[in-house]
């Protein structure tokens, strides 16, 4: 699971993921949009369309990224989505929403543990 998780972590990391949107990276910062425990984005609150769109862009190529890695490590798409998942919350900034899977949306606060989805044990 931890190569899993380190090539997604690669992929995810590439200039074209690493630079949002502007609408979409001000709602990541005010923590209208966050990572969720599946690794996929979700909204914490209801978004623009304009933001609705894009993090529907990414989770689709997050998903054809999850199907394409699953297939050669030979295990499912949702194993790689929580290894993502695992990655991600690592990467948290101050502010930035997070969903566990008791399905309540939170923001990390520096000086607290950085959150970690109960999966990745």
């Amino acid at each position: 699971m931890r190569l899993i998780a380190c090539l997604v972590a690669l992929a995810l990391s590439a200039p074209a993921a690493a630079q949002p949107a502007p609408s979409l990276a001000v709602a990541i910062q005010s923590g209208q949009v966050g990572e969720r425990f599946d690794g996929y984005m979700g909204f914490a609150v209801a978004p623009s369309a304009e933001v609705r769109r894009q993090v529907l862009g990414i989770n689709i190529r997050r998903r054809n990224l999850y199907l394409e890695l699953a297939d050669r490590r030979n295990v499912t798409a949702q194993v790689v989505g929580v290894a993502t998942a695992c990655q991600l919350f690592r990467q948290l900034s101050p502010g930035e929403a997070y969903l566990l899977s008791d399905n309540v949306w939170r923001r990390w606060v520096p000086g607290q543990p950085k959150p970690v989805p109960e999966q990745c044990g």
